[in-house]
């Protein structure tokens, strides 16, 4: 769900995909409306050029797009005009696409000299054209991007209109995580801000208050930043430790924190560090509103909102390098290539062989069972994407 602009992982590995497929969006030729466990994605070495398999993935909730090495874009899921449909878009011009981002209706396209904007429901079953360009922005020679969506010169991509804003050259933008209503902003020298919708928590600076304009968060100043990751009203982010800190809305226990959908199991303690008074957290116990300032020890609580960043513990201290957010369930990968996931399960985007939903992070068992080393998640609305290599 999440766009960010890290950069696209090698070509040497495999896509698999788990979660809802009601439309194909997840797993093309698979049938079934859950994909409960990971599923290569077969197509993704196919197609009109099989020699150019699929180096990015950019989920939107009823579709998927895949950006391919030789800058063809492979859609699969309810595109013209029908569920479980495949396009593959060659190059246009024999111009070569260098990145993509998409939502329900519209792709945006980045080229060598502009950024292009198409309606997805135009697009031809075919491929063989791609429509009409709705919008266009040029971008002039010296501006030559080096970065990926949705960064580009001078501001970022969204992908409601009016798809382009501008950001203050001063930030020094190193990469951008796009949520349902916020977004996150990683600076060269590894700062974070926020803005946006905060009547979540999500922008993590204590309050559900709205932000217009990019705020330092002030809890994680100081500490060197490295991934970032929005949801549609949670967040994620990673130190260069690997550290995981999470905030804004957790209904799911897509913070991986105490939540009433999981009462009845026996993980609801927490050692929460939060602000002086406790502040930050919506919380369903007195007893965690009147303990004070700093660590407030290990008690029996259900967290709602969560507006003050809380460090996140993992079994056995592990250090994560990538990080993603679905709507309401989010994916952390180790150093050591393994993949963890939380948060709302119903139509099986944790992974885990079942739709049980976890505020608890839990290992996918299946990589490690088949020997794959995960290096990327890419978390769609409902569903999962992962990047794996090594030998099933």
């Amino acid at each position: 769900m999440a766009a960010t602009g890290a950069a696209a992982p090698s070509t040497s590995g495999r896509w698999f995909g788990f979660g809802f497929n009601r439309f194909g969006q997840t797993v093309p030729g698979v049938a079934a409306d859950r994909v409960l466990e990971p599923r290569q994605l077969a197509a993704c070495g196919s197609g009109p050029r099989p020699g150019h398999s699929m180096v990015k993935v950019c989920p939107a909730w009823s579709h998927s797009a895949g950006w391919r090495g030789d800058g063809s874009i492979h859609f699969w899921g309810f595109v013209a005009d029908g569920p479980r449909h495949q396009i593959y878009i060659n190059n246009r011009d024999q111009q070569r696409c260098r990145d993509i981002l998409t939502s329900e209706k519209y792709l945006l396209t980045l080229w060598q000299d502009r950024v292009e904007c198409w309606d997805v429901p135009s697009l031809c079953p075919t491929g063989d054209t791609m429509g009409s360009v709705i919008w266009t922005k040029h971008l002039q020679e010296e501006e030559n991007p080096n970065t990926a969506f949705p960064l580009i010169p001078g501001g970022y991509i969204t992908t409601t209109p009016p798809f382009y804003k501008p950001l203050s050259p001063r930030l020094q933008a190193r990469r951008l995580a796009l949520g349902g209503e916020h977004a996150l902003l990683l600076t060269f020298d590894w700062t974070l801000y926020s803005w946006g919708s905060g009547r979540h928590g999500q922008l993590g600076h204590g309050s559900v208050e709205d932000e217009a304009e990019p705020r330092v968060v002030e809890a994680l100043h100081g500490l060197a930043m490295a991934e970032i990751a929005a949801g549609t009203w949670h967040s994620i982010c990673t130190n260069a430790s690997g550290d995981v800190y999470v905030w804004g809305w957790n209904e799911s226990g897509q913070l991986g924190l105490p939540t009433k959908l999981q009462s009845g199991e026996e993980h609801q303690q927490l050692s929460l560090q939060t602000g002086p008074s406790g502040e930050g957290a919506e919380i369903c116990s007195p007893a965690l509103k009147d303990a004070g300032e700093g660590n407030i020890g290990i008690v029996n609580v259900f967290i709602s909102i969560q507006a003050f960043p809380a460090l996140l513990d993992f079994p056995g201290e592990l250090e994560m390098c990538k990080v993603s957010c679905g709507s309401r369930h989010t994916a952390a990968v180790t150093r050591c290539g393994k993949l963890y996931t939380w948060g709302w399960g119903n139509y099986g985007q944790l992974g885990h062989g079942q739709t049980d939903s976890s505020d608890v992070p839990r290992l996918v068992e299946f990589f490690t069972e088949n020997h794959l080393s995960v290096m990327d998640v890419v978390c769609g609305p409902w569903n999962t994407f992962v990047f794996a290599q090594g030998g099933i």
